[in-house]
């Protein structure tokens, strides 16, 4: 039936990013069919009171591990090093399909209740076919968008990438608005540029590429010139990251509309880099936002906002004090950071026409942010603001994705299903970890010199 908001403050994030201080959403099948004040609906119309609370588009999320998600606040204190070392060459392998299907269900559901509509799957744990058909069932039972972006970290990409057993997987699955698909790979930077074979497989499949570029101490400069001169540098390419990149490689990327996913608080703690949207905003590349795994982080684009304009804003600053200035703007607005959240998502995606806004003919992806029982919900005086700074995901009252309600009075349906595949993976891992799953969880801690103080008296009372 259709469904209509009623009477909430309406962040459509059109063009125009119009703004209606009180409004209707109405959503009829999969699409909008309509936003403004006080519209008329069809008999037997569903509606949901959206007073005291902020209706957006579905946010976006373009590039999380969803397979790592059953491992979630595993790795709280790792490092990037303590990460690759773990699921790249000791335990990553150790895996099961099954276990792929858990870490996908569970995520799919997390990014839901947090009002992701949309996430692309940055699934390279996919070691065999049957990893990537587990992904995939997984997916397929969450009611959100995804795109799943196929990577395997235990074989190089350009084994994998051309191979039959990928090509007849791709014609055996159903792909379109409700599931897309991309290749997802890193460049090295090896002057022999092995990478190209996978490029021209994910050519010939008409697939984008998604990839970790500029990681200190992984992806360089080397890869972005090396993908550059072999015209693999697209508008539809989404660079990871990109936080230790050169201005060159900036230039590059802004020159071939590519756009760059920006995982802040990775970046922040994991040791990418620093977050580049100071460098991003200066070069004009476009933005959107993730939050990475779930190993480490938060799994909602919240939080991700709210790190973002932190990162951004001390990065003005201390460039301002290094030459003895004072930042009385800030360049970086709210309203920028959920415009990522939402239209920049859809834009890194190709999908501008469908989804990112609410607008007539747009897929019905509506968030209502709304708590009456929660404090920090109101005044609501200013909507971005009270998105990027104050609203949480408790805070999230109704997602629809498509038109179909997926959560409701803030409860989203599947975590039992999750919490059940979920404890059968934990139980494997500590299975095959032994003692190595404590010693994994709990890195050495380095040790801590305190600076001699010379202002320091052997007996202060006395002096």
């Amino acid at each position: 039936m259709p469904i209509v908001l009623r009477n909430g403050l309406v962040l459509t994030m059109d063009d125009r990013r119009t703004v209606l201080a009180r409004g209707d959403v109405l959503a009829d099948g999969e699409v909008i069919v309509a936003v403004g004040p006080d519209l008329e609906v069809p008999e037997g119309t569903e509606e949901i009171d959206a007073s005291g609370g902020i209706v957006m588009p579905g946010m976006i999320d373009t590039h999380r591990h969803l397979w790592q998600t059953a491992m979630r606040g595993y790795g709280a204190d790792w490092t990037l090093t303590q990460y690759f070392v773990w699921y790249y060459l000791e335990w990553g392998k150790k895996f099961r399909p099954q276990d792929v299907y858990a870490g996908n269900l569970l995520g799919g559901v997390e990014a839901l209740d947090a009002g992701v509509t949309t996430t692309v799957d940055w699934s390279h744990g996919l070691q065999t076919v049957d990893h990537a058909e587990a992904a995939v069932d997984a997916l397929e039972a969450v009611p959100g968008r995804f795109v799943l972006a196929y990577g395997n970290i235990q074989q190089a990409p350009w084994d994998w990438a051309p191979s039959a057993d990928l090509r007849d997987f791709i014609g055996r699955r159903s792909w379109g608005d409700m599931l897309g698909l991309q290749l997802a790979f890193d460049v090295t930077g090896d002057p022999a540029f092995p990478e190209k074979a996978a490029f021209e497989a994910a050519r010939d499949l008409g697939l984008p590429v998604t990839t970790h570029a500029g990681v200190w101490g992984a992806t360089n400069d080397e890869g972005i010139r090396l993908m550059y001169e072999n015209g693999f540098m697209t508008p539809e390419t989404t660079y990871v990251h990109a936080a230790t990149l050169s201005p060159d490689s900036y230039h590059r990327i802004a020159a071939t509309g590519g756009s760059v996913s920006v995982s802040t608080e990775s970046e922040q703690s994991a040791g990418q880099g620093y977050p580049p949207t100071w460098q991003l905003r200066h070069h004009g590349i476009p933005v959107s936002l993730s939050m990475d795994t779930s190993v480490w982080w938060s799994g909602d684009l919240f939080s991700a906002m709210r790190a973002t304009l932190g990162a951004d804003r001390s990065r003005e600053h201390l460039e301002a004090h290094v030459k003895s200035e004072t930042v009385t703007h800030c360049h970086l607005r709210a309203e920028q950071v959920v415009e990522w959240a939402t239209r920049g998502g859809a834009a890194a995606l190709g999908l501008s026409d469908k989804i990112g806004s609410l607008e007539p003919g747009k897929k019905a992806d509506i968030v209502l942010i709304k708590n009456d029982a929660s404090p920090v919900m109101f005044p609501i005086l200013n909507p971005y603001g009270h998105i990027a700074f104050q609203a949480q995901r408790g805070d999230v009252h109704t997602v629809l994705v498509n038109g179909q309600v997926v959560k409701r009075d803030g409860r989203v349906g599947g975590v039992e299903a999750a919490r059940a595949a979920v404890a059968k993976t934990v139980d494997h891992l500590m299975s095959e970890l032994g003692d190595a799953w404590l010693s994994g969880m709990n890195p050495d801690i380095p040790e801590t010199k305190i600076l001699d103080n010379p202002y320091m008296y052997t007996d202060y009372r006395s002096s």
